[in-house]
């Protein structure tokens, strides 16, 4: 599948229309409220003192996380399933953002070979996932998909950074606007990111009992598969 680009020559009309559209709207007194799902405190436009870095610290070692490696990303209609923070691996992260029809989004941060981002020569060694049907550069990502499952996957130094979901679930511009939108979290987003403090430690994500534990693959309907 070949990805197909927009020529820049046919922005300048979308922009210029846009562009007046605001303007039209600020002259009539409208659009003026933020978007509902605008942070809410931020290091810009927040009276909200900066949550403490040290307390946060805490926070993800009493969790068994590496504050660095907390990600957070965001997709329409989607939210963060707060039981579903917690450590992959040794030090990985790991969480799903879930929306009302039962779709999920799992977002991971783990230390992986090139092989887990590149998917060009195949599913990385030792893995069981179908075979792949695409596989392709996408912008600064790789995107991978089989029959059921599908992935945006980028190397952050020596992290991988995946969003995945199944293709029943996700449609592949949402997957990808979810992987463009994610970010190491600041420290606004940790304080909502982060169990509180004193919750147990060492969580681990909410995983769907019928899916492989390695790779986007399909459902395993074997005898107990859903622990």
């Amino acid at each position: 599948m070949t990805p197909h680009y927009r020529s820049p020559r046919l922005r300048l009309p979308l922009l210029t229309t846009t562009l007046a559209m605001t303007l039209a709207l600020a002259a009539t007194g409208c659009g003026t409220e933020p978007a509902p799902d605008t942070r809410a405190a931020g290091p810009s436009g927040s009276a909200d003192p900066a949550p403490d870095r040290a307390e946060l610290e805490e926070r993800a070692s009493a969790a068994q996380l590496v504050a660095e490696h907390v990600w957070v990303t965001e997709a329409a209609g989607y939210a963060l399933a707060r039981q579903s923070v917690g450590v992959l691996g040794d030090d990985g992260f790991g969480s799903v953002y879930t929306e009302p029809d039962g779709g999920q989004i799992r977002l991971s941060v783990e230390r992986l070979p090139h092989a887990d981002a590149d998917c060009t020569d195949g599913p990385a060694s030792g893995s069981d996932q179908e075979p792949l049907v695409t596989c392709e550069r996408d912008g600064e990502q790789w995107y991978r998909a089989t029959e059921s499952g599908h992935a945006y996957a980028r190397e952050q130094g020596d992290l991988v950074v995946t969003l995945s979901g199944t293709r029943q679930e996700v449609d592949r511009a949402t997957l990808r606007s979810a992987a463009q939108a994610a970010h190491r979290a600041d420290d606004y987003e940790l304080d909502q990111v982060l169990p509180p403090a004193g919750e147990a430690s060492g969580r681990q994500p909410v995983e769907r009992g019928d899916l492989p534990p390695v790779g986007d693959g399909a459902p395993d309907n074997e005898v107990g598969a859903s622990g």
